[in-house]
Order: structure tokens, then sequence, then C-alpha cells
């Protein structure tokens, strides 16, 4: 006997819920597992939708990973389900970092999780390289992007910039389909600049909980790329501007919002709770994430106006092969870290063979990788 479906709302709680809690490994990872939930599992979305709302991920500012959440969710319920998905996203990792923050201040020093995440590190890769394989025949399906995803591949290996990347392939993809078509059939719509949101940040090098938010809100504006690049623009404003933070403590926040799950983004939530206890977790993880919902709310719109141009849409299939280029970079440098021994690289194949051939269960495999990762020599 089936069982009733939940209503659309409290599906997406339910999903994203979930997801913040188990999507360790980064942006990569964490698309990797909405893939494999709202396309392959659930059917909400067809490939290539999931892909080309993925593709506009990569023309705004903010972490992608939320961003494909907020999407997700305005695809299914709307702009409830715009916020409820996005809420749920963020809300299991800014409760875990807020912990970690508590015991940060309270003890000096960060929980030890070694052996666990020496475990679930290979299961993370075996499901981005699944998601790899699946996203990238959807995306390379014909000569022309198949080779505009191996030249944006070499490029982003060769240290081009990642947005050089993504809007290079769009930008001689639509360059082809012009010269193909003899016209521009339609305009590339492009949401406010990222500029907008940014231009009450304040340069006082006081604290306070709005000169917090402010902080985070322009850095959740402007920022593109990796959660890498977040520890040059907090190094510049928080340690070098203002001198709220010591290095150290600042490659103390960044290292527990790469190890937690959830978006890589809640490194705010320590730095807010280092600087101003509870309240100043909250003030800087509305600001770093409230520019994602505004920017997916008016983008999220354009993006089936793009796909019927057939220039503009020819700039979103190159911008989505640039993504899944730039994914499988990613992918390559994380394997390098996680795959460290002969025990991960045991536990990395057979959580490949797991969910390609039997589309074994994320969450199950990233918990047997973590309480085997506890248990073996390292």
């Amino acid at each position: 006997m089936n069982r009733p479906a939940l209503p659309p709302l409290l599906e997406l709680a339910r999903l994203f819920l979930k997801l913040g809690t188990i999507g360790l490994g980064g942006p990569a990872a964490h698309i990797a597992l909405m893939e494999d939930e709202v396309v392959r599992r659930r059917g909400w979305l067809s490939r290539e939708r999931f892909l080309d709302l993925l593709g506009a991920t990569n023309l705004i500012p903010g972490p992608n990973s939320t961003e494909m959440a907020i999407h997700v969710g305005q695809e299914r319920a709307g702009w409830r389900g715009l916020v409820v998905a996005g809420a749920s996203f963020i809300a299991p990792a800014f409760l875990i970092v807020l912990g970690c923050a508590w015991a940060y201040v309270r003890y000096g020093r960060l929980p030890a999780a070694e052996g666990l995440l020496h475990g679930v590190k290979p299961v993370i890769i075996a499901v981005v390289l699944q998601a790899l394989w699946s996203l990238g025949r959807t995306a390379a399906r014909s000569p022309t992007l198949g080779t505009a995803g191996l030249v944006s591949l070499a490029a982003a290996a060769a240290g081009v910039h990642e947005l050089v990347v993504i809007f290079g392939a769009g930008a001689i993809l639509a360059l082809l389909a012009w010269a193909r078509t003899g016209r521009a059939n339609g305009i590339l719509a492009m949401p406010a600049g990222a500029g907008a949101l940014a231009s009450a940040a304040t340069g006082a090098a006081s604290f306070g909980l709005l000169p917090l938010f402010l902080v985070f809100l322009k850095v959740g504006s402007v920022l593109f790329g990796s959660g890498y690049v977040l520890l040059a623009f907090l190094r510049a404003d928080l340690v070098v501007r203002r001198g709220w933070l010591s290095e150290s403590q600042l490659l103390d926040a960044v290292a527990v919002g790469q190890v937690t799950p959830g978006p890589v983004f809640t490194t705010a939530t320590f730095v807010g709770y280092v600087l101003g206890g509870f309240w100043g977790a909250v003030v800087a993880t509305l600001g770093i994430f409230l520019p994602a919902f505004v920017f997916v709310a008016l983008s999220g719109p354009l993006v089936p106006r793009i796909r019927r141009s057939p220039v503009a849409g020819a700039f979103l299939d190159g911008v989505n092969v640039g993504s899944i280029a730039l994914m499988a970079l990613v992918t390559a440098q994380l394997a390098r870290a996680a795959v460290v021994d002969g025990w991960t690289a045991v536990i990395a194949a057979a959580s490949a063979v797991l969910l390609l051939r039997f589309r074994a269960s994320p969450a199950w495999l990233a918990l047997a990788g973590g309480l085997l990762g506890l248990v073996l020599p390292r």
C-alpha cells in the first residue's frame, strides 16, 4: 500500500533537512546528492532542466549548492518552496557549526573527527563521480559540446579563472550559434548587478552586529567561485581591514566550514559566534545567505526565456559544460586528498560500484564509510 503523498512544502523541508545534515564534501558533492534525489529518485526535474538551473547558479554570485536547493524549491512550490528549501538546507549546518563554535570558544580547540572523515571522504568522491557521469553525458550531448567541455577542463587545469572558463565557453558557443542562425534570436537577460546589495557595506573598524551583517551581506553579494575564494574575502575584510579576527581564528573558521555538512558559507556562522555570540552567528549567517535567495528569485524566471532563444540557449549550454568541467577538476583535486591509502581506495571503488550498478543510497554509504574510518588503521 502506497503512503499518501506529502504536501510539497513538507516534502521539500524533509529532503533538504536530510541533505543539509549528510552533505559532506563541498558544493560538488551537494549538487551530486541533489541530482540523485530530485532527478533520479523523485523525478521532480528532468536532467536537462537540472543542468539549466545549475548553469544559472554559475551566472550569479553566492554559494552554488545553496542556490541550487533554492532553485529546486522554487520549481517545486513557488516562492514558498524557495524559502523552505533554502532554509532547510542551511539550518542543519548552522546548528552544527554553532555547536562547534561554542566548543571552540569554551575549550579553545575544535572537536576531532579525523577518523570519521577518513572514511567519508572517499565515499563522497564516488558520489561526485556518479553525478559527473550522468550530468556529463547530458551536457556534452554533441561533439561540439564535448569539445567545449574538454577545452574548458584544460583551461581550468591551466589555472584560468573559473568565471573566464564558464563565460568563455558560453560566449564561444553563443557566437557559433549566432553564426549558424545569422542573427541573435532573443537576448540574454541578466539579473541586477551583484553590487546592488553591497552598496551599503561599511568600512568602519568598530565591531557591532550591524557592521558584521553588512560585511557578510557584501561577501554574499559579490563572491563568485569556490569556497576557497571565501578565505581571501574574509581575510581582507576581517583580518586586514578591521582586525576583528586573527589569522589563526580565520583558518579555524574556514576549516570548520569545510569539514562539517552543508554549505561551506556557514563559515560565517562560526565567525559570527566567535565575534558576537549567538546573535553574531545569526546575523552573519543571514547576511551571507540572503543575497542567494534574492538572486535566485530574480534569475529563476529568466531561465526558460534564455532556453527559448537559440543563441542564448547555446550560451547556457556552454555555461553547463564549463560548469561540469570545473566540477571534474575539483573532483580530481579532492580525490588526491581523499584517497590516500589502500583502504580509502577500496572504499571509493566499492562505493562507485554500489552507486552506479545498484543505485545504493549515498547517505547510507557515507554512514558506512564513516564507521569504517573510525576502525581502520591510518
